[in-house]
């Protein structure tokens, strides 16, 4: 029974993230002014987001 009710809990806080990442994507679409929506995983990999610049290359010494 607790095993049942571990996995609603896991699949209810998944259904609830996936209902916030649109409504935040239908927000950016609603509303251009505050710019683009950052998805999870963009960037230079880095973790530095200011991309195109050469912060995102390591330097070897």
């Amino acid at each position: 029974m607790i095993y049942l009710q571990t996995v609603l809990i896991v699949l209810g806080l998944l259904a609830g993230w996936l209902l916030v990442r649109a409504a935040a994507r239908r927000f950016a679409a609603r509303h251009p002014e505050f710019g683009a929506l950052r998805e999870e995983g963009e960037g230079c990999g880095c973790g530095n987001h200011k991309c195109g610049t050469d912060q995102c290359k390591r330097e070897e010494h």
